[in-house]
């Protein structure tokens, strides 16, 4: 009984702790929040000028990252709404919104009077009601020069069958925040997680809270058990039934030695379930989850897209690496999938398009050399003695009849000799192309189809923002299917001493001015890079021009970066680089 009461009180404890904390940096931030809604409030007056709806075929959306992207309940259409930019000199917010067609392959833009403000790092739920409906909670505005932020508590709805934006005012909304994550759970929106930020101070959350869509309420749940860490950017996923979610993973800052902050990847998984009857008040459990298979290693910014048959997939991200005045960044392009029914990871790997077979005849260990075909045969027979880790590739076949390919990697193992000759059939296949590494881009499923958009990378001080959109047929497995195709290479990036010519005054509507400035692009980001040879494969291009691509990025990161670091950086744009000339060459 002791036991239970320390801990009890320990709860308690860090509870009040935590809203000490939230009342401290909400005071804090109040400053910074009075001057940035000046700035929100002449964009919305702005916004306030439509009257009438207008759709326009367009060409795709500008680059971004910690957009919304989510799949129309009822049409072929996937939904692309908000997002932000940086230039290396001023940050743009939007609160654009694009409709993709699917089936058509086109954009269109699509202006509805009194849109929600410009955000980023938002959460939107599709509801299939009503003609379809499109939920949004929260995210932040930036000032231009990124300094001070002002986070949204706010709640709307876009109605897609009539097409009008509608903000639900009720009280008891949780408090404002960005990088939360948000499902939809029986008839409920699900909140969980996000931080709050000002000039000098932060604090990241890991309460949960309901908004009814029956009711129109806004409840805030108080689950036993142990809870996660306060977190933001983590996954977050229902189940089907309703009865729990699960969140893996995330990103929090904590002050360190001499008051730096130092950030902290979450690797761990909880699962928060319902108990007790329908018709009872509701009692939720926290509990700590163990998976087992191929586990992601540690990594923030990753796309997570909800599949169908009790699944979701998380691709990419960036495991950065804190120094004391520096920050390094491995980014990724691998897909994960986790299964919620068997508490399972799995990797997923393509199995890359068919070019052409050829036969191999296998026999008796002591038929390879001594009947006199040649050494080439004896030396398969002895390949084949002796393994090292394994991969196996299966097909698991969901409830919906979506075929996901996964691969499992095994121990070594020792093959037994063939005691009867066989004939085997192999496919060559060509490497297949992929998204480059990226963190913070949208994702998707419809149809049993992937799509991503967006997101960004770093290459040194400079980051480059992605505006490319992907599919992957999660039933072939086979290759990335390139919808829109970006060069990053020729977007723009301000340096700090540009930056700094710059007037206040221009700063202040810096999201009004991304096209005029449109023209301004270094001089390193035109220069040719070697051509890609007639047939010649990505690791050949590779180790060709591995000379070139080291000399660029060390130009870039300078100096005292890390040799790993460079190798890798250097290999990333050698990759983008290849991918460019091979689709340009296709189309």
């Amino acid at each position: 009984m002791g036991k239970k009461n320390k801990k009890e009180k320990k709860v308690k404890g860090a509870e009040k702790t935590a809203a000490k904390m939230e009342k401290k940096v909400s005071k804090r931030s109040k400053k910074d929040e009075a001057n940035l809604e000046a700035l929100i409030a002449e964009f919305q007056s702005l916004d306030a000028k439509k009257t009438q709806v207008v759709e326009t075929v367009c060409p795709p959306p500008s680059p971004r990252l910690n957009a919304s992207l989510s799949a129309h309940p009822e049409k072929d259409e996937l939904i692309l709404f908000g997002g932000e930019f940086y230039n290396g000199k001023k940050t743009f917010l939007y609160n654009d919104l694009f409709f993709y067609n699917i089936k058509k392959n086109t954009w269109v833009k699509s202006d509805i009077p009194n849109p929600p403000p410009r955000r980023c790092a938002h959460q939107a739920v599709v509801v299939p009601q009503a003609g379809g409906q499109l939920w949004v909670f929260g995210g932040e505005f930036a000032s231009p020069d990124g300094e001070q932020f002002y986070h949204y508590k706010d709640l709307w709805v876009l109605h897609l069958n009539t097409h009008v934006w509608e903000q639900v005012k009720v009280p008891g909304a949780p408090s404002g925040r960005s990088g939360h994550r948000m499902v939809l759970s029986k008839r409920q929106l699900l909140i969980f997680g996000g931080f709050h930020e000002s000039t000098r101070d932060y604090i990241y959350y890991n309460d949960v809270h309901t908004f009814n869509l029956d009711t129109f309420t806004w409840s805030r749940l108080s689950p036993t058990g142990t809870p996660p860490s306060p977190r933001s950017a983590c996954a977050l996923t229902p189940s089907p039934d309703g009865s729990c979610v699960v969140v893996y993973g995330g990103y929090s800052k904590l002050k360190a030695k001499k008051d730096v902050d130092k950030g902290s990847i979450h690797s761990d998984m909880f699962l928060l379930k319902r108990e007790g009857i329908e018709d009872q008040a509701e009692k939720w459990v926290w509990s700590r989850v163990s998976p087992s298979g191929m586990k992601p290693n540690p990594r923030s910014g990753f796309s997570l897209a909800l599949a169908p048959g009790n699944r979701f997939l998380l691709f990419g991200g960036v495991c950065d690496e804190e120094e004391e005045e520096t920050l390094e960044g491995d980014f990724y392009n691998d897909l994960y999938q986790y299964d919620l029914g068997k508490n399972r990871w799995f990797s997923l790997q393509l199995k890359g398009s068919k070019s052409e077979k050829k036969k191999r005849r296998r026999g008796k260990k002591e038929q390879g050399v001594s009947e006199g075909h040649g050494s080439k045969e004896g030396k398969e027979a002895e390949e084949l003695e002796q393994h090292g880790p394994v991969e196996v590739v299966k097909e698991i076949v969901a409830d919906d009849g979506t075929v996901m390919t996964i691969k499992e990697v095994i121990p070594g193992t020792l093959v037994e000799e063939e005691s009867e000759e066989e004939e085997e059939e192999e496919e060559a296949t060509v490497a297949p192309m992929e998204p480059c590494p990226r963190s913070s881009g949208m994702a998707a499923v419809k149809h049993g189809k992937l799509y991503l958009y967006g997101g960004m990378f770093e290459v040194g001080d400079r980051q480059f923002t992605l505006g490319d959109l992907y599919a992957l047929d999660l039933h072939k497995m086979d290759q990335w299917e390139v919808l829109v195709e970006m060069d990053p290479k020729t977007q723009e990036w301000l340096e700090e001493s540009e930056s700094e010519s710059g007037d206040e005054e221009e700063e202040a509507g810096g999201g009004e001015l991304e096209d005029e400035e449109s023209d301004e692009v270094s001089d390193d980001i035109e220069e040719e890079h070697p051509l890609v040879k007639s047939g010649e494969t990505l690791a050949d291009f590779q180790t060709r021009t591995e000379a070139y691509w080291l000399h660029l990025a060390r130009a870039n990161m300078g100096p005292d970066a890390k040799d790993k670091k460079v190798l890798k950086v250097g290999q990333a744009m050698a990759k983008v680089s290849y991918e460019e000339q091979e689709g340009a060459a296709r189309s």
